[in-house]
């Protein structure tokens, strides 16, 4: 029952709910992002959702545009955005749209679709989700390889309520405690290549 229709009513009851409740502290962010770095205040970028089928990835804008490594880019601001997880906040439209669940593998960008394993390819037959069993594993500190092997297993295991729940609390204590934000070395999370997988 859960696989079949579940999974998605508690999606869109769980998403309505928390933009109801995180309204007020998405409209402060969204005026300190547009103090901070100007318009817009959302960062917009295709990324594979369900099928490997492109969607466009809604966040808060965490960095100035222009060249350069994300380190240099990063603003304070932005820092302590990513560190709570505050800027994944505007997925919840995205889990309402249809693209995203609450809970499944993270969204990764496109480019990143030929360089999968056919095991870790298996990320790609659920929707991606605002959290996911890597990130209750440790958020961006989990490794890539690690990483994918857990998006594989969390995708092909039969979908459990309880399960997600768990994986749902996990990451939200993770984020308000400020753990995992980025990979060791690096501002954010290092690009997905080869020798990484």
């Amino acid at each position: 029952m859960y696989a079949r229709c579940g999974k998605r009513i508690a999606d869109v009851v769980g998403a309505a709910l928390l933009l109801a409740a995180l309204a007020p502290v998405m409209a402060v962010v969204a005026v300190v992002v547009r103090i901070a770095l100007g318009a817009p205040v959302l960062f917009r970028q295709d990324r594979a959702g369900l099928g490997g089928a492109p969607f466009t990835l809604l966040k808060f804008r965490t960095m100035r545009d222009g060249p350069g490594e994300d380190a240099a880019r990063l603003t304070p601001m932005g820092r302590v955005l990513r560190r709570f997880a505050v800027d994944e906040l505007p997925q919840l439209v995205n889990v309402l749209r249809g693209e995203m669940s609450l809970v499944g593998p993270r969204p990764l960008p496109i480019a990143y679709l030929d360089r999968y394993t056919p095991r870790q390819a298996l990320r790609l037959v659920v929707r991606p989700g605002l959290a996911g069993l890597a990130q209750a594993a440790g958020r961006n500190a989990v490794g890539w390889a690690e990483r994918l092997e857990i998006d594989a297993r969390y995708a092909t295991a039969p979908p459990r309520l309880i399960r997600d729940a768990a994986i749902l609390l996990r990451c939200a204590m993770l984020a308000l405690a400020g753990r995992g934000a980025a990979a060791p070395g690096h501002a954010t999370m290092p690009e997905l290549t080869t020798d990484r997988i």
